[in-house]
């Protein structure tokens, strides 16, 4: 893989009332990789609508275990561990929240030109269930022709 990726994310969250109903957020962006450790690290920048400054991204990515680390116009570090519930505070612009992630599973499938992960994971604000989720990223070289998101 080239230092250079291409970045796809996209997120889907299903409460009971809505479930079938949810349109996924997805975010296409240019960011940089390496492995180190056997673990691969992705870090891109996000511009926050109606905010200045960005917000600094990290996913690290290992064997059943993927982190999402931001810093800057919103800070937190989401860890999802599969049948591992994990707790962080989210500061964001409007306050912080309490966050509970329970991951139920993690598929993170590596190939010479890119990497592909697939986390499903039910979601807790203020330790009350919000939504059951996934997240679905692509990570290829950008010089890369072939590209596949984990399904």
């Amino acid at each position: 893989m080239t230092k250079d990726v291409l970045v796809t994310i996209r997120g889907m969250q299903f409460t009971q009332q809505q479930e079938g109903d949810s349109e996924p957020v997805e975010v296409i962006t240019a960011g940089d990789y390496y492995k180190k450790n056997d673990k691969h690290y992705v870090i891109y920048d996000e511009v926050i609508e109606g905010f200045d400054g960005t917000t600094k991204n990290i996913i690290k990515l290992q064997d059943g275990c993927v982190d999402i680390i931001k810093r800057g116009v919103a800070n937190v570090h989401m860890t999802f561990e599969k049948n591992r519930k994990n707790v962080t505070c989210y500061d964001t612009p409007f306050g912080n929240l309490m966050l509970g992630i329970h991951a139920k599973d993690i598929r993170i499938r590596e190939r010479e030109n890119d990497i592909s992960v697939h986390v499903d994971y039910s979601l807790e604000l203020n330790y009350e269930h919000l939504a059951n989720c996934n997240i679905r990223m692509a990570i290829r070289s950008k010089d890369s022709a072939d590209f596949h998101i984990c399904s």
